[in-house]
C-alpha cells in the first residue's frame, strides 16, 4: 500500500531525529522521505533547540523560529503505523496520513 505520512515538529532536532528513527529504525529509503516548513514563512521551528539554542538569552533577530518544521514519507510498505509511531516517538506534535 502507497501512503505519505506527515508530521509536524516543534524544532529542526525533532525533525532530523525522526528522519533518523525512519531510516534506521523502520527501513525507508532516505530518498523517500522529506524535510520542509510546514507553511510559507522559511522556519527553523517553533522552538529552538541544539545548535539553534544559544547560551546568551537575548534573540539576535536573525532566527527564524514562525512555524513548525515537516517530516514527510513515502510509504509503500503494509504497516504505516509503524511510521507513524516513529514520527510521535521523536517529537511529533501532528501526524497525518494521506
Amino acid at each position: 500500500m502507497e501512503s505519505t505520512i506527515t508530521g509536524e515538529f516543534a524544532t529542526r532536532r525533532e525533525a532530523e531525529l525522526a528522519v533518523e528513527h525512519v531510516v534506521q529504525e523502520c527501513g525507508v529509503a532516505r530518498g523517500d522521505v522529506f524535510v520542509q516548513p510546514a507553511g510559507a514563512a522559511n522556519s527553523s521551528g517553533t522552538q529552538p533547540a541544539g545548535a539553534d539554542a544559544k547560551a546568551a538569552p537575548a534573540p539576535q533577530g536573525r532566527e527564524k523560529l514562525e512555524g513548525a518544521i515537516q517530516v514527510s514519507v513515502d510509504f509503500h510498505g503494509d504497516e504505516p503505523e509503524k511510521i507513524a509511531d516513529a514520527l510521535r516517538g521523536a517529537g511529533a506534535k501532528t501526524v497525518r496520513t494521506k
